[in-house]
């Protein structure tokens, strides 16, 4: 259940391909948030709905003190459509 709405604007895809951008940023390599900063990143209050249909499509994996990373599938991705927003 979510603590805070998602913010007006925006939907689940829009924040499904924001939490993979950030999480590929190539500036920041290899880029491993936690579940809480990606909240703060991107303003929602339940990261965790957001991560959970990524690691379950294979772009993203969690470690099991909840931290988040890409997976190379993820980067592939990127790599292939860019970050188009």
């Amino acid at each position: 259940m979510q603590d805070q709405p998602i913010p007006a604007g925006r939907d689940f895809d829009v924040l499904d391909r924001e939490t993979v951008y950030l999480l590929t940023d190539p500036s920041d390599h290899p880029p491993i948030w936690s579940l809480a900063d990606i909240g703060r990143e991107l303003e929602t209050g339940d990261p965790a709905a957001i991560v959970r249909p990524l690691v379950c499509a294979g772009l993203l994996n969690r470690t099991s003190d909840g931290y988040v990373f890409a997976t190379p599938a993820a980067f592939r991705m990127v790599q292939m459509v860019g970050h188009v927003v």
